[in-house]
């Protein structure tokens, strides 16, 4: 029966289901590897009696004796010493698993956003020659037509395509454009009044959606033409798309350049008319207050900017 004054047994810390509380298991590795209840208290500074008890509680749950109490000796029963190595086992992968942690490096990473387009005909060619010199930085490139912010999706750059009067950051290059087709196309249009028999490939244009032609009109302007009428209209969701069905010989496309220099080089896409325009816009870096901390990330700038310099010269 309980009286006011009897004080409760302790409550052991909780343990993982069919586990014994763990603080039993830790007096009991101490008292398995020196055979005394008195050293095993003296190393987790607890009294003998404590770790007495502790033991006797742990040999109640387990419904086995772990220890033979022998006149001033301890000796491990069968089951205790089955129970010894299991602890060992477990501490020793504790130990392993810990250590491991604990050395390995932290995980180096560029993360940064840009349109589809700068990823898939200016960028991917080319960052092959970042991972070769930084074989231990991983890159993370997330290419989307939305803005996406900075901080708020842990990206240390970006690569904004905008007008030059909104832009910041470092300039990697500015924008011409120019009707492409493929060759076989090209020997179609001898001047821009050939047009109207071929297929316009462009892009939805969200509230220009009813001018087809915008990207069109600085190299109008230039060309000193008020408009383009063509046979039809084919609409893409992403400028990949559009470019990928010029080369395929399904029309003209409004080329940017330098993004597509390479297909041009290659003679995928010509311009049947030879003159370009300025777009009046451009590809800026922009950089996270993350960056700033990110040496593989400073790197990587440094790394855009000497590619789009290396481009311009070529």
């Amino acid at each position: 029966m309980r009286t006011e004054n009897a004080k409760p047994s302790p409550t052991p810390s909780p343990a993982a289901p069919g586990l014994p509380p763990l603080e039993l298991l830790r007096s009991f590795e101490a008292a398995a590897r020196t055979l005394s209840f008195t050293q095993a208290a003296a190393e987790l500074f607890l009294t003998q009696s404590a770790v007495s008890r502790q033991i006797q509680q742990l040999e109640a749950s387990l419904g086995v004796l772990l220890f033979e109490r022998r006149h001033r000796a301890l000796a491990l029963t069968e089951a205790g010493g089955v129970l010894q190595r299991a602890v060992v086992e477990s501490l020793e992968r504790l130990r392993d698993a810990t250590a491991r942690l604990r050395a390995a490096p932290a995980p180096r990473e560029v993360a940064l956003t840009c349109t589809p387009g700068f990823a898939s005909f200016w960028l991917i060619p080319r960052l092959a020659r970042f991972t070769a010199s930084h074989p231990l930085v991983d890159v993370r490139l997330s290419a989307k037509l939305e803005v996406l912010d900075l901080e708020r999706h842990r990206l240390d750059l970006a690569v904004r395509f905008v007008p030059i009067e909104r832009g910041t950051g470092p300039a990697l290059f500015e924008e011409s454009v120019m009707p492409l087709c493929a060759p076989q196309v090209a020997t179609l249009l001898r001047t821009p009044d050939d047009l109207a028999g071929q297929t316009l490939l462009t892009i939805e244009m969200g509230h220009h959606a009813d001018a087809p032609t915008v990207d069109w009109e600085p190299w109008l302007e230039v060309m000193g033409l008020t408009d383009v009428r063509m046979k039809n209209t084919v609409r893409f969701t992403h400028y990949t798309e559009a470019v990928a069905a010029a080369v395929a010989g399904h029309g003209v496309v409004i080329g940017r350049l330098p993004l597509l220099r390479e297909l041009v080089d290659k003679g995928s896409l010509v311009a049947p008319f030879g003159t370009g325009a300025a777009s009046r816009r451009a590809y800026f870096i922009e950089s996270a207050r993350r960056a700033g901390d990110n040496a593989d990330a400073q790197d990587f700038i440094r790394w855009l900017r000497a590619e789009a310099e290396a481009a311009q010269r070529d």
